[in-house]
Order: structure tokens, then C-alpha cells, then sequence
């Protein structure tokens, strides 16, 4: 206890090996007690509670940086024997040194941690702001106004027989083939890892007039043929 500032903590007893009117404390301890090296300090011996809970706040947020924070406060308070409501109590991990503040502990504000099954929350730290959500971006509705569409005209340049033949009337004007794609309109449906094939333009061959191809069959294979081995009389 430091009586000139009215503040109290807990500790417990590493060695009996300072002289005779010293006491040896950690710097954070006497920066809890607000003490000065030299200054006036009573001891006295008390029993406390076994702890059953306590509540922690780091006072930085490099100490959510650690993986599993409660695995290393446990370890650390390996070193503690007690806790106090109010306090301030420094933990090393991998060569830097994480402040935390004891908000509450129970069953009483001072308890003991010696061999018992104590729960640990943790506040967020001091300075920590949650990040902003994200708004839902909702889907935007496709209208008839704002699809941009596509007129593509294909097969639009002239053919000719490969027979050397004149193109019959009815080859002469065959109508364009217009086909209207719409363009920037997302498909919803979509599911990842699917694959999706436009099976709805049919082939060529079914463009093709049956007057033709009965004419292409009609005139095939009408000359004559000749065998390759002399016949013998």
C-alpha cells in the first residue's frame, strides 16, 4: 500500500533476500502504486479468494497481432500470483513487452491465481475501432432502357459454285442473317464451376434449302468409270 496516494495492489513473494527494510517490485507495479524509488511503502500479509474469471484490456492493438492471445496470457501468468481489479500488469512475448489492465476479476477486486481454473475475456483494445461493413451491393434491375444490344450481320459477302456453275434465283438474294446479342447484362444465375454453351443458333447445315441438296445428289457421280486391270478375252 502507498498511503500518500491512497493506492493498494497485490503481489506475491518471489525471494526473502533483500535487506532489512527494502523491497524489490517490478517497474509496473510501482507505476500502479504511482511510487518513486525510495518512497515509503507498506506491506502486509493477506488471504485471498481463489479466482474464477477475469477480464483483460490490452492497451495497444499490436496485441491482436498475437495468434492465440489467451494460450500466452496463460503462460505468462505463470509469473503472477495474484490479480487486482484496476491494476496494470506487463507480459513478454517474443522479445516485446504487451500492457494489459485487469477490468474485473472474481469472486472479490484482489484474487489469488495459484493452481486454479480461472476464465479469461478480453476487452477490445485501447484505440481499436471495428472496420467499417461493407454495404450489400443489391443486383441492379435490367430493364428494356438500359440494355445496349448488338447487331451483328453475318455471311454478308457473295459465294460461288466450287462446280463453276451460275447461283440459281433463289441462291441470288438470301436474306442477311441478323442476330441481336445484348450486351453488359450480368447473368444472376451463374454458378461457379459451371460452363454454360449458346446452343440456340442453329448449324449451317439446317440452313441449307432440301431444293439443293436434292440437286448436289441428283448430279453426282454421273460420269463413267473405268477399270484399272486389262480384261482378258
Amino acid at each position: 500500500t502507498n498511503a500518500k496516494k491512497a493506492r493498494e495492489s497485490h503481489a506475491g513473494v518471489l525471494e526473502f533476500v533483500a535487506d532489512e527494510g527494502k523491497c524489490y517490485i517490478p517497474y509496473w507495479m510501482m507505476d500502479n502504486l504511482i511510487l518513486e524509488e525510495g518512497d515509503t511503502l507498506t506491506v502486509e500479509n493477506v488471504s485471498l479468494p481463489v479466482a474464477t474469471f477475469s477480464k483483460f484490456q490490452p492497451h495497444s492493438t499490436d496485441f491482436l497481432d498475437i495468434t492465440n492471445p489467451k494460450a500466452v496470457l496463460e503462460n505468462a501468468l505463470r509469473n503472477f500470483a495474484c490479480l487486482t481489479a484496476g491494476d496494470v500488469i506487463a507480459i513478454k512475448y517474443n522479445k516485446k513487452i504487451y500492457e494489459l489492465c485487469v477490468l474485473e476479476t472474481r469472486p472479490g477486486n484482489a484474487v489469488t491465481i495459484i493452481e486454479c481454473d480461472m476464465n479469461v475475456e478480453f476487452e477490445a483494445p485501447v484505440g481499436y475501432k471495428e472496420p467499417s461493413k461493407p454495404r450489400d451491393e443489391q443486383p441492379q434491375e435490367v430493364t428494356q432502357d438500359n440494355v445496349m444490344e448488338e447487331v451483328v450481320e453475318t455471311f454478308q459477302g457473295s459465294g460461288v459454285r466450287l462446280d463453276g456453275k451460275q447461283k440459281k434465283e433463289s441462291q441470288l438474294n438470301n436474306p442477311v442473317i441478323r442476330k441481336i446479342l445484348p450486351r453488359g447484362v450480368p447473368d444472376y444465375d451463374f454458378k461457379f464451376g459451371s460452363l454454360k454453351f449458346d446452343r440456340s443458333v442453329k448449324p449451317i447445315s439446317e440452313r441449307v434449302a432440301k431444293s439443293e441438296e436434292e440437286d448436289m445428289e441428283s448430279n453426282s457421280f454421273q460420269g463413267e468409270g473405268f477399270s484399272m486391270k486389262k480384261s482378258r478375252k
